[in-house]
């Protein structure tokens, strides 16, 4: 199996990030601070040079105004639609 970072499903979920961050009207710099991350913590992570655990995207989530459920679902039905 190849590595997640790889995986169309690991764009899909970096593309719903960035749209859910946008949404919120957030940059990547106002969601790094309010994670309290470096600056070039989001951008990292929307680039998929950075991976995610469990806790930091729910963190994420809470910053973002989506709930963790939520994005799984949307998650999901983006990849069934695919």
């Amino acid at each position: 199996m190849a590595k997640t970072i790889y995986r169309p499903e690991h764009a899909t979920l970096l593309s719903l990030l960035k749209k859910h961050r946008k949404a919120a009207g957030l940059t990547q710099v106002q969601c790094s601070k309010a994670l309290n991350r470096p600056q070039s913590f989001m951008s990292d992570v929307e680039s998929g040079t950075r991976r995610l655990d469990i806790v930091q995207l729910r963190d994420l989530c809470k910053v973002l105004g989506v709930g963790l459920a939520e994005l799984v679902i949307e998650f999901e039905t983006s990849l069934e639609k695919h």
